[in-house]
């Protein structure tokens, strides 16, 4: 990663903590396509962001959770907007652990910040994610594999700061 996109960003991207306190942060362009009437970025368009965000922490080729791009659904999305995002706070930072981590499922929180916003300050947008392992074939949920548990849990705890 490019000293500079460190800069642009505001902080340090890819993956950080010890193991049991791990967070993954991504950085995320703000498309001017991204915005709505209002010049902030629509609620659709950041549920995008976040979901493309997830794919370098879970389902890059290479991470013990890349077989879950061939069968996960999403069971449950929340939301909160504590601010704006707009075009010129991006790229916008993507801070994701899990909250909760069991046979099946597993809880993804997302952070999600402009550039300029420090770790210290509230995140703009807070989402979590419940994201269950599916069987494509059975149409049916399947157990985590002891490598996709394994590292689930290494970014296991409630909160990074």
């Amino acid at each position: 990663m490019s000293e500079q996109l460190v800069f642009d960003t505001g902080g340090p991207l890819g993956v950080s903590g010890e193991p049991g306190r791990m967070v993954y942060t991504a950085a995320m362009p703000v498309r001017w396509s991204d915005q709505d009437l209002y010049h902030h970025v629509n609620h659709a368009r950041m549920i995008t962001l976040i979901e493309e965000a997830r794919i370098p922490w879970l389902f890059e080729e290479g991470t013990p959770t890349s077989t879950l791009a061939a069968g996960a659904v999403m069971t449950d999305l929340a939301v909160k907007y504590r601010g704006q995002i707009k075009h010129a706070d991006g790229p916008i930072r993507v801070r994701m652990w899990c909250e909760k981590v069991g046979g099946a499922l597993f809880v993804a929180r997302h952070e999600v910040r402009g550039r300029h916003t420090p770790d210290s300050e509230p995140p703009e947008v807070d989402c979590t994610a419940r994201i269950a392992a599916f069987d494509l074939q059975t149409q049916r949920p399947r157990r985590f594999t002891p490598a996709e548990r394994e590292h689930l849990l290494q970014f296991h705890h409630k909160d990074p700061s």
